[in-house]
This record gives structure tokens, sequence and C-alpha cells, in this order.
């Protein structure tokens, strides 16, 4: 179980290094596997796809695509209570994400030339949603909202069948809110693999987003390039300051709620209070007890969790700025008075009713965020994450004139002559 760390510049720094060994090398027998599976899809498409579903899902499904009239029916069978929270998480996030749009612009100067930027939303992107126990529907409207708000042309969603041959019926119902536009019953590398290079059945796409496995992550890493990723997302963590004011029974409760994700998910909370560290452990030990993931949690928290004591909320914030941590609580007196001061977290959740959880279902902030210290330069998943940019130049005979002379300097000073040429030849 886990010990108070005395923050002394040496102690704390071994329990990081701990944490950072959750980030190495893809294992080369997973790379090799994966590898041949996207050379069998791009060969051999649809056939190739029946042939991994009886192999990693007992049986192929009877047809790959979805109806909208089965997504429908699933929305209709749904649970009320389940789908009227889908429905105000939807509106919560799809407020949140409107407020991130950009328009396109236009600048005509007084000479006739005219410069802009057109913003325009990808014409195809592809939806990977987990199924069995990793079955998400939260993850189904985190992605398809803020695509469908950037103006994707057409979401196409992939999903692995139950062993009944079918497409888990929560996740239709949150695709028929959410406006997917399409899904298909497939999952693994090979659902990847069909994303990037399209098949008789499965359209190629422009992105891929989503969770998944290790073989997913895997192979959206060996194809970006061909086709565009949201990221490469490591194991859920959390990080939680804290003073002498916070509760350590919240405390306990949402270093938990992170760790029961993962044998590999990490959780640590930094205090200035040592029976708050103390109270916090305590706390853990008692309501792990009565928790359906407590294995994994316990193991979680054994291997990649820490509770460090640190002298002062300056060395909190060092700390936490150092971590990079996908998920950051703040339980402090005045959390609002500090926001500005943690410049690397994915999402920043700010006093004692505000826990992480609030943030993965239902506030508005996308729950797709940076990993592994990755927060340090990547941003969460938003509308940008779905739009193409493209400049455009207008230049007239004398503007274009007037600028001749600089722009033959530069090119020759590059020896790019034919650059040069390019201008010359006009004149």
């Amino acid at each position: 179980m886990l010990s108070i760390i005395r923050a002394d510049g040496t102690a704390e720094q071994q329990a990081l290094t701990q944490l950072r060994s959750r980030s190495g090398e893809v294992d080369r027998e997973v790379t090799a596997v994966v590898t041949k599976i996207i050379a069998d899809v791009r060969q051999d498409k649809d056939e190739a796809l029946k042939r991994y579903a009886q192999k990693f899902d007992s049986a192929a499904p009877q047809k790959l695509e979805v109806s909208r009239e089965e997504i429908q029916k699933a929305l209709l069978a749904a649970d009320d209570d389940f789908v009227r929270a889908l429905r105000r998480a939807k509106e919560n996030i799809a407020a949140f994400h409107e407020r991130q749009k950009q328009q396109s612009f236009l600048d005509a100067q007084p000479n006739g030339v005219i410069l802009g930027q057109r913003v325009r939303g990808l014409h195809r992107v592809g939806l990977y949603v987990p199924g069995g126990t990793a079955a998400y529907p939260s993850s189904v409207l985190m992605n398809a909202v803020p695509a469908k708000i950037a103006g994707v042309g057409e979401l196409i969603m992939v999903t692995p069948p139950g062993k009944n041959g079918e497409a888990n019926p929560d996740i239709l119902a949150a695709a028929a809110i959410a406006g997917v536009d399409r899904v298909f019953l497939t999952g693994g590398a090979q659902a990847i693999a069909a994303l990037a290079y399209g098949t008789e059945s499965i359209p190629k796409v422009d992105k891929i987003v989503g969770p998944g496995n290790i073989y997913v992550a895997t192979a959206k890493k060996l194809l970006y390039g061909q086709v565009d990723i949201d990221m490469i997302a490591g194991p859920s963590e959390i990080l939680v300051v804290a003073d002498e004011t916070a509760d350590p029974s919240y405390l306990a409760a949402d270093l938990m709620s992170q760790a029961e994700h993962d044998r590999l998910a990490s959780a640590i909370l930094l205090c200035t209070d040592e029976d708050v560290a103390r109270r916090t452990i305590e706390e853990i030990e008692r309501q792990a007890q009565s928790l359906s993931r407590r294995d994994i949690i316990l193991e979680s928290l054994e291997n990649f969790g820490a509770v460090i004591v640190c002298r002062d909320f300056e060395q909190m914030v060092s700390l936490a700025n150092e971590i990079a941590p996908e998920h950051l609580e703040v339980m402090t007196q005045k959390p609002l008075e500090s926001v500005g001061r943690f410049d690397n977290a994915g999402s920043v959740f700010l006093g004692r009713f505000s826990p992480e959880p609030l943030g993965d279902y239902f506030a508005g902030p996308n729950h797709v965020l940076p990993t592994s210290g990755t927060a340090r330069f990547f941003s969460p998943l938003s509308v940008d994450s779905f739009v193409k940019r493209s400049s455009f130049i207008y230049y007239t005979e004398d503007a274009l004139r007037d600028a001749a002379k600089d722009i033959v300097t530069i090119a020759e000073k590059e020896g790019l002559t034919a650059h040069a040429n390019a201008i010359t030849v006009r004149f």
C-alpha cells in the first residue's frame, strides 16, 4: 500500500522515475503482430476483417455495417435515465465546444492584395470505440460532438462485435444521440487499418480518433502519416494538489477513481500537511473494500501511486508542472487563485466539488487528454482537432512588382534561381 514520501529533492524524484517507467517502448512482438494485421487488411480488405473477427471475436458478424434502424432501435430500448443523462451531457459538451469554433478570414489590403485563411471540417473521420467491458458511451460523445461542431462531413464509427455478433447497445444509443453517421462492427488493429486504407465496405478516412488497447494504439502510431490521429494515449493518471483544508475522504475517492481504470494507471497526491496525507491513505484502505475493481485499484496504487508531502504550495506547483498530468485536481482553500500557476495539465479541476469524474462525463470540456507527461506540449481533443486550414493569396501586378526585388534577393541568397526567375519573368 501507499507510504508517505517527504519531498527533499531526491525522494520525490525517485518516485517520479518509477511513474515514468510506465511509458516504455511498445513490445516488439506487439508491433510485429500489428504490422502483419495492417498488411493483411490493406491487401484483403473485408475478407481480412472477417478472418480476424473469427480469430479475435469468436465469430464474424453477419454484416459489417449496423443499419440506421438498428441504431435507432438501440436508442429506443435504452434505459430512460441513461438516455436523459447522455442528452444532458451532450448539451454541456456541445455548449463548451461551440466556443472553440474559429472562422475563416479575408484581409483585403489597400493595394489590391487579398490574403486569407479558409477553415473547414475534415471530409471524413473515423471514431474507434472499444467494446466489451471497456465500452464507454461517454467517449462516443466526447469524440463525436466536437467533430460535428467542426463540420466534419461524415463520421464513421467502428466498434468490435460482442460474443453475440452485435454491437454494444449502450454504444449504439450514444452514437445515435451524438449524430454518428455510420457504424461498422470491427475492432482491434484491423479496424484501424480498415479506416486508414478503406475496404469494400468501410470508407477511407482522413483522421482516426478514439481510445483502444495496446494493439489499437500501436496501429494508430504505425499508420500516422497515412492518416492523421488524435494522440497516442497512455494509461490514465491523476495528480491531486491539496493543503490542510482538504477532506481526506474526497482525496482518497478521487485518487481511486483513476486507479480503477488500469493496473498501469497512476494516482499521485501532493500535499503540504502530513496529517492529511496519513488520513488519505487510511481512507483509501477503508473505501477500497467496497469497490468492484478493488484489486486493480490497489495494484495500481502500489506500483504507480504516491503520496508526497511538500514543504509549501510553491513546491507543489513546481512538481505538478514537472509531472504534467492528464488530470489535475486542486483541493486548496482558494483554488481559483492558482489556476494560472499550473501550466502543464490536460484538464484542471478546481475545488472540492469538482471531482475528476465530473469532467469524464458531464461538465463539457473534453475528456480526451494528453498522458505520460505530454501535457507539456499537447492539448485536449477539441474542435480544432477536426478542422483543416488552408491559406490563400491574391496579388495584383503592381503589388507583385513592388515586392519583386525583395523576393528575388532572398531567392538568390538561397541559391534557388528558378524561384527568382518565376518572379522576374513576369516583368
